[in-house]
């Protein structure tokens, strides 16, 4: 396997044009449909979110950090006591009670659309898509459709005609997503605090460092 550098720069190298190219070939149209910002029992709502995101958010909309984000769930348990405890690597957009992401919303006639548009995340901006290099995120289970290097993930927008300043934009925002993803985990690694978890019930490990749930530092 390569390293993360390794992995990086080739990140670095994506040729944006032979990204469109790819998505082009492979065609999509966001139909609104609200699938990729909701919740259904086997597949919880999941979105991963760049600390530097998160402020972004907050920025735009004046929430607090947990009103944006949460601890990604995976490494965290519920004790004997129900409360949550455990590590993990990653923040997660936050959601509601249903499980659909908080900025999900829909008009009377059931088309979604995003409270926070302007400002969301690259997850968010480019899915259904990914780029096969290994550290970047595969979202919502396997590809079910490739084309070179890009790799398309369940969505009934796909297969529809895309323009090319969309696609360009698109694989522009995708080429960014899969640097930043690799930057970010380079980050985590190098941050890494292992006596973290002894101080606090819920430690979230990112590029920044170790940090609670409210997205405040541990040190």
């Amino acid at each position: 396997m390569e390293s993360l550098e390794a992995e990086l720069k080739r990140a670095r190298d994506l040729d944006v044009a032979s990204l469109a190219d790819a998505i082009e070939d492979i065609g999509f149209e966001c139909t609104r449909c609200g699938a990729c910002c909701t919740s259904e029992a086997e597949d919880p709502h999941t979105a991963t979110v760049f600390p530097d995101e998160v402020r972004e958010v907050q920025e735009t909309t004046e929430y607090d950090w947990r009103d944006v984000a949460r601890p990604m769930p995976y490494g965290l348990t519920e004790n004997s006591d129900g409360n949550v405890e455990g590590e993990t690597f990653e923040w997660a957009l936050q959601t509601d009670s249903c499980g659909d992401c908080t900025f999900y919303t829909e008009d009377d006639d059931g088309v979604g659309a995003c409270s926070v548009h302007g400002s969301r995340p690259l997850i968010c901006q480019t899915y259904p898509f990914s780029v096969a290099l290994s550290g970047t995120s595969q979202p919502m289970g396997e590809a079910v459709d490739e084309s070179g290097i890009v790799r398309a993930h369940e969505c009934e927008g796909l297969g529809r005609d895309i323009t090319r300043d969309d696609a360009e934009e698109l694989a522009a925002a995708l080429k960014e997503r899969a640097v930043r993803e690799l930057e970010e985990a380079i980050g985590v690694r190098d941050n890494y605090d292992p006596d973290a978890a002894a101080s606090e019930p819920v430690v979230v490990h990112d590029s920044e460092g170790a940090k609670r749930p409210d997205g405040t530092r541990t040190e």
